[in-house]
């Protein structure tokens, strides 16, 4: 049995694990919110990326790729995109309002890819980004108590740190892709324990790692392993056998898993508008990723081409 899409298939047991992963990065939002109950945001993400280096870094050699390009990624990844998520989600966002922010990356990533080719935006991509960014309007006048304004700009902001870092991971050229995540982790550990020991202090940071609860040492081992190495290793391995255009769109399915885990486990609310909000920015991010693999462009383009 295959899955088909844009003439591509896909056996029955890779649907079924890209399935799985897009499941763990979904309901790993409710993860991170259980993390945050016992450990301050800056040190849980330091402790996420140092479980992301060991052991593995002894196992994956340093890609071909400058220090500079590394620290930077594993800066915007670190600090920029889940050090502020992390702050952002203790107290001004929810976790399912969060997985589907978070997906702005791809409007980011588009725009200054853009700025850096000087092509123009497409008028799907306008129309996407509109419909994306209605969504984001729908989630901002409808802020409460567990999601604010402020929750919104800094989940905004960590989505624009990954679309920067995708830039930084694009210069990268054609490395293995587990070992530069592996790397640029080693990376971002040491920003995030200073800025940790500086704004959350000493004190918080012993008291943290010595009061952690069994679960939550599984919640931050479930970050590293579970989320960054089995995750994206998975991912990269489908990508490797098969078209891009099969694999990626189901990304969209990312923050369905998001707000269902957090409607289920955490008991988050899931009024008309919030469902609204999901479904303009989910159309935006549909129509950015499905538009290009329309089958009436691939005809035209292998008409033109013979």
């Amino acid at each position: 049995m295959v899955w088909k899409m844009s003439g591509a298939s896909l056996p029955l047991r890779h649907l079924l694990v890209a399935l799985l992963v897009v499941a763990i990065w979904g309901s790993n939002f409710v993860v991170i919110k259980f993390a945050l109950g016992e450990l301050p945001p800056l040190l849980f993400a330091a402790l996420r990326f140092a479980f992301a280096v060991l052991p593995a870094m002894f196992f994956l050699p340093r890609p071909a790729v400058a220090w500079r390009n590394l620290a930077a990624y594993g800066v915007l990844i670190g600090v920029g995109q889940f050090g502020v998520l992390y702050l952002a989600m203790r107290t001004q966002i929810s976790p399912g309002l969060a997985s589907l922010v978070i997906q702005t990356q791809v409007f980011f990533t588009i725009l200054l890819a853009m700025r850096v080719t000087r092509e123009r935006v497409q008028g799907y991509q306008w129309l996407g980004l509109l419909l994306a960014a209605s969504g984001i309007g729908v989630i901002a006048s409808h802020t409460d108590g567990s999601t604010t304004v402020a929750g919104l700009a800094m989940v905004l902001f960590a989505a624009l740190c990954w679309a920067t870092a995708n830039m930084v991971g694009k210069h990268a050229g054609r490395v293995n892709m587990l070992a530069y995540m592996v790397w640029t982790s080693a990376c971002a550990v040491p920003p995030l324990l200073l800025l940790s020991l500086v704004f959350e202090g000493p004190a918080a940071i012993v008291s943290g790692v010595q009061h952690l609860s069994w679960q939550g040492w599984v919640a931050v081992l479930w970050q590293s392993w579970g989320n960054t190495l089995f995750g994206y290793g998975i991912w990269v391995w489908l990508l490797a056998r098969h078209a891009a255009a099969t694999i990626v769109p189901m990304a969209l399915l990312v923050p369905v898993f998001g707000m269902s885990a957090a409607a289920w486990l955490l008991g988050e609310t899931m009024p008309a508008w919030k469902l609204i909000a999901a479904g303009l920015v989910l159309s935006g991010l549909a129509l950015n990723l499905l538009w290009p693999l329309r089958p009436w462009r691939n005809t035209v383009s292998a008409a033109g081409t013979s």
